[in-house]
């Protein structure tokens, strides 16, 4: 196999071993993944003459798919030739053949499913790149865009999941079938595996100062008594809001459910009865909020919304960095080990409760391959042992909130050769794979020959794994 093709199938398989030699290596949900953080790639590429290559009963494949596929792997540094294009296209099919048959086995997500997955990838994309603000920068459009385009992406994705479980559901393997597969393997083709971390931190966060709190309250109550005298709502947005994504648009945020917004704000939001009342204003961890109905639609509803933002309270930030030297200290010379004092001290709900160890939402696990750590943190880790605890440095979340942490590294591995003995779960899941794999082609194959398939004419030299041409 080449070296472009194992590349490929170490995106897939993030690190495990399933990249042996099957043919199926570009799994389209998790491509479908990486596309949506270059929504910016394929808009410099240029626009697609977009065209129906494929259908798969009801289902078409248009050329854009394909290209959003290839800019994707592209920014992945992978290399496409015809035969990676012809993977991809097999690839598209199959995704549409599980989705199709999804429908006829009434295989469905929710909205909330949707919206909550959604989300999640777009908090993860906001994390890495810094803040919803950058992240819109570097798409060139508002966030409310960016899930207008990822909504159907993601239920495609979620479909395609939950049908692929259901052929798949049941499927073990045994330690023997483990050690068996991993004795099958060629000795050029047992990977590398990356650098590998675990951290835990204490996040200590700078509180709002009560002046610049009561500041920004104020500037947002003057603004909303100008729109009850008549001033307009959309107006003002623009002159004032400092959520810039929609301030430009008047403030209008577009059809969300309640999942797509902070508590605080749905709660309210989903109270206004009419277009010509102005809420009260609502506080959130983004800062103060004023809202105002455009139209309702079912469980969605499409408001505008101007937000006045908290500003950094110098003092505040410099009591946090006291608190974090003074925690620091205690690690050394307190009976807490660090765990009960990342319960005590911690700011970040998500790790606090379980010692403090940060989980990746990638995986759901608390290991970190090396290029899925938060930069802020990486920098911090890079020289340290396993068993070291940093100094507190500083610290700024994805919604601005700025403060200081303590990482501790728990443990962290060098690239190495898998072996049976060190990487056994990872074995595990490469053979847990295969056999997926193997249940996966006799499903295929058996839904083949009652499926209507059409391949435009200059795909049909693609050697396909599956015969998806003569149907």
């Amino acid at each position: 196999m080449t070296n472009k093709i194992k590349a490929t199938e170490r995106i897939e398989m993030m690190g495990t071993l399933a990249y042996h030699k099957y043919k199926r290596i570009i799994k389209c949900w998790l491509v479908l993944i990486l596309t949506t953080v270059n929504l910016s790639l394929i808009a410099q590429e240029g626009t697609v003459v977009d065209g129906i290559i494929a259908v798969v009963g009801d289902k078409i494949i248009l050329k854009s798919e394909l290209e959003n596929q290839i800019v994707s792997l592209k920014s992945q540094g992978i290399i496409i030739d015809n035969d990676t294009k012809c993977q991809i296209i097999e690839e598209l099919l199959y995704q549409k053949l599980l989705i199709h048959h999804a429908e006829i086995d009434s295989v469905s997500v929710t909205d909330a499913q949707v919206d909550g997955e959604m989300n999640r990838r777009l908090n993860y994309f906001i994390s890495q790149i810094g803040s919803e603000k950058k992240l819109e920068q570097y798409y060139k459009k508002p966030i409310q865009e960016i899930k207008d385009e990822l909504r159907e992406i993601v239920r495609e994705q979620l479909i395609g999941q939950m049908m692929q479980s259901n052929i798949t559901s049941g499927i073990k393997v045994t330690p023997k079938e483990v050690k068996e597969f991993f004795n099958s393997l060629p000795e050029d083709s047992i990977p590398m595996i990356n650098s590998e971390i675990e951290v835990s931190q204490i996040l200590i966060n700078a509180k709002q100062g009560a002046a610049e709190k009561e500041i920004a309250k104020d500037r947002i109550n003057t603004i909303r008594e100008r729109i009850v005298k008549g001033e307009q709502f959309s107006t003002l947005a623009v002159l004032y809001s400092e959520d810039e994504g929609s301030a430009k648009k008047g403030g209008e945020l577009g059809f969300l459910g309640r999942a797509d917004l902070v508590p605080e704000f749905s709660t309210t939001a989903f109270k206004l009865k009419n277009t010509t009342t102005v809420s009260e204003i609502i506080e959130s961890q983004f800062g103060f909020h004023i809202i105002q109905l455009i139209e309702r639609r079912g469980q969605k509803m499409n408001c505008r919304h101007i937000l006045i933002k908290i500003k950094d309270d110098e003092g505040e930030i410099l009591k946090a960095k006291l608190l974090a030297d003074s925690v620091y200290k205690l690690i050394s010379t307190d009976t807490l080990t660090f765990g009960q004092l990342a319960l005590k001290y911690s700011d970040d709900d998500k790790s606090k409760k379980s010692d403090g160890v940060m989980v990746n939402p990638q995986t759901g696990t608390s290991v970190f391959e090396i290029d899925q750590v938060d930069p802020q943190i990486y920098y911090i880790v890079e020289n340290m042992k396993a068993g070291e605890i940093s100094k507190p440095v500083p610290a700024e979340s994805f919604d601005g909130k700025k403060g200081y942490r303590i990482i501790k590294l728990i443990s962290k591995t060098e690239p190495h050769k898998a072996s049976f003995e060190t990487d056994y779960a990872k074995i595990q899941e490469a053979a847990l794979t295969t056999k997926h794999n193997e249940a996966t082609n006799v499903w295929v194959t058996s839904k083949l020959s009652s499926t209507y398939i059409k391949i435009e004419d200059e795909f049909k030299g693609c050697g396909f794994e599956n015969n998806w041409i003569n149907q």
